[in-house]
């Protein structure tokens, strides 16, 4: 008897090995894109950390651009540029299809910083054209959603995020195709601007859905190489 069961337990054991070997994956993009989840949600929603931004809505174009900006080392951030160091262009534009399809419905602001003052709102809204810098509202939209295909929105981020971004632009360890537009308007900011103008952006309830303009429906002051 007590062979019996021997063998039998043997059988069980074999066959959910075997199981486990012809097991696969769903060849889904909901599938693929499980590997973003640990850092930006499981929709591309993003989460807390200030270093972790929210993917989900933002232009196809733009995506696009910084996953491959990420896999051509113009982007340094060394976990992304690993991750993404083989993959081929249209695995990446499917990954930017999926995730600027995401809609976040319900948002909120991140800051809660009580220093907030006139002066990021200003820089925002109206910028300071005599030392060569246009409002954020003149290339990210009205409502600051981005713009379709390639200009990100700037609300529902972190302002730690927002500021480590702009101080990347300006020293280069953040790239665009030529023109660099945000390279050059970086280099025009200073510290405390890029402090208040972060702040401010992060304290923004962001619209709901936060989706960005249409393509062809904003005309930007400057000519800037993520745009076509």
């Amino acid at each position: 008897m007590r062979s019996k069961l021997i063998i039998l337990s043997s059988l069980l054991l074999c066959g959910s090995a075997q199981a486990a070997e012809t097991a696969t994956a769903p060849d889904t993009i909901e599938a693929r894109t499980q590997g973003c989840s640990t850092c930006h949600g499981a929709h591309g929603e993003g989460n807390k950390d200030p270093y972790f931004p929210r993917i989900a809505g933002k232009p196809a174009g733009y995506l696009f651009n910084q996953l491959q900006n990420f896999r051509d080392g113009k982007r340094s951030y060394p976990p992304m540029n690993y991750l993404l160091a083989y993959l081929h262009d249209d695995y990446l534009t499917e990954f930017a299809d999926y995730f600027s399809s995401q809609t976040l419905e319900e948002q909120t602001p991140f800051a809660h910083e009580p220093t907030l003052t006139t002066d990021g709102e200003r820089l925002v809204k109206q910028g300071a054209a005599a030392r060569g810098i246009p409002a954020c509202i003149l290339c990210h939209g009205r409502l600051l959603t981005g713009i379709e295909p390639g200009i990100p929105g700037l609300v529902g981020l972190n302002s730690r995020y927002i500021a480590a971004q702009l101080v990347s632009w300006r020293v280069g360890t953040r790239r665009a195709k030529t023109p660099d537009c945000m390279h050059e308007i970086a280099l025009h900011l200073t510290e405390a601007e890029i402090g208040q103008v972060s702040k401010w952006l992060a304290a923004q309830m962001p619209p709901s859905p936060a989706v960005p303009a249409a393509p062809g429906s904003w005309k930007t002051p400057l000519a800037c190489g993520s745009e076509p």
